[in-house]
């Protein structure tokens, strides 16, 4: 079964001031069998490397856990204890706050001394009730950990940071305890308010930003924000490769014109196919030309037109190194990438008819050409940017 909304996933990290390495770390998986997603928030002990291996270990040990379905208290025991402890504080190395969603929108929130999540919901920030509990059988001086249920509601956003967010600006003129909380909860607020639509990417990156800002850009301490976007999906339609019968031309053609949401076609052979059926031109666009790729074009009815094969080779070839929307390249194929990366579903349809004018039809190396790239573009959405694909074949 599944939910009418989707969550937009997405954080930003920043290192403490002359390190190069964040001591915090994020990890998010998508059970795709039992549409569930579970994210981790972690920071570990200090700054630099020695603290980005704690956070690393303890997040994947936290979302290995909790994707198997493991109690809390076994999950934090096993975790505090198998790290080790501050020789002085006698605290483990690393906190943790796992946050497990279903497809119903029910949520689940574990946390080991980190901040408190926030969930903002039209307009204003919810009281969450939290349950206690306390650990018996861990080696640190902190057993106390926290768990939250409660049920998303639309537009709902949810909000985990870091120490190094709540605290900058600490010992400042200005803020002699830090942002915390509150300051925190003002600037989403306004910046919310300023921006209803504004994406989990964008505003997690604004509040990184702030936090940086506050600190004189020179951060104290390691600074993580993750954002979660209850929201109606955005949808993606690509098209590529003709009909294998030509009798599924207008079927091609409908497909485009009845999609709700944004479209791509790719190919000349196409392009000429659906512009045929919807009455529509293929304009060649060389205004905003970059070289490397062949250029785009322009057709009423269809937000982007481009090359095919060449151009879906280098958007899945581009989809191996980016990792975020600030990475993409302004190019046509970074172009269909941040189409992707804004969408939540996107769909294929594949076209399997054989150029006759490019090669011999008995060896149709061009239509598996077509195909393997369009399944590796596929499986790189799912597994890397938690989108949910499918392709179907005409």
């Amino acid at each position: 079964m599944n939910s009418p909304f989707v969550i937009e996933a997405e954080h930003i990290s920043h290192a403490k001031a002359g390190e190069s390495t964040c001591g915090d770390s994020i990890l998010f998986s998508k059970i795709k069998e039992e549409n569930r997603l579970v994210a981790v928030v972690s920071d570990g002990l200090g700054s630099g490397v020695k603290a980005n291996i704690s956070a690393t270990m303890t997040s994947t040990m936290a979302l290995q856990f909790t994707i198997a379905g493991e109690p809390v208290e076994r999950t934090a025991e096993f975790i505090t204890n198998t790290l080790p402890l501050d020789s002085k504080r006698k605290v483990s190395y690393s906190t943790f706050s796992i946050l497990d969603i279903n497809y119903k929108g029910k949520v689940k929130v574990i946390e080991y001394d980190n901040p408190p999540i926030l969930v903002f919901r039209r307009g204003e920030f919810i009281e969450l009730h939290k349950k206690e509990k306390t650990l018996s059988n861990i080696q640190s001086c902190r057993n106390k950990i926290y768990q939250y249920d409660f049920k998303l509601e639309k537009e709902d956003r949810i909000i985990m940071v870091t120490d190094g967010v709540t605290q900058c600006g600490m010992g400042s003129d200005e803020m002699h305890f830090g942002w915390q909380l509150s300051g925190l909860k003002s600037f989403i607020r306004k910046t919310i308010n300023q921006q209803p639509n504004i994406s989990a990417h964008e505003l997690a990156g604004d509040i990184i930003a702030q936090s940086m800002h506050i600190d004189n850009n020179t951060l104290q301490d390691d600074a993580s924000c993750c954002v979660l976007y209850y929201r109606r999906p955005r949808k993606l339609l690509i098209v590529t490769g003709p009909p294998f019968h030509k009798e599924n031309d207008t079927v091609l053609a409908r497909s485009i014109s009845d999609f709700y949401g944004k479209t791509i076609v790719c190919g000349g052979t196409t392009s000429k196919i659906v512009a045929r059926e919807l009455g529509s031109e293929v304009e060649i666009d060389l205004n905003n030309y970059v070289p490397g790729l062949p250029p785009k074009a322009t057709m009423k009815g269809v937000d982007l037109v481009t090359e095919g094969i060449i151009t879906l080779a280098k958007v899945s070839e581009e989809l191996e190194t980016i990792n975020s929307i600030g990475q993409v390249p302004n190019s046509t194929s970074g172009e269909i990438i941040k189409m992707m990366m804004e969408s939540d579903e996107i769909q294929f349809i594949s076209g399997t008819r054989v150029n006759n004018a490019h090669q011999d039809p008995n060896l149709p190396v061009e239509l598996e050409i077509r195909r393997n790239v369009v399944k590796r573009i596929s499986h790189r959405l799912e597994n890397k940017f938690l989108k949910k694909t499918s392709i179907t074949y005409l």
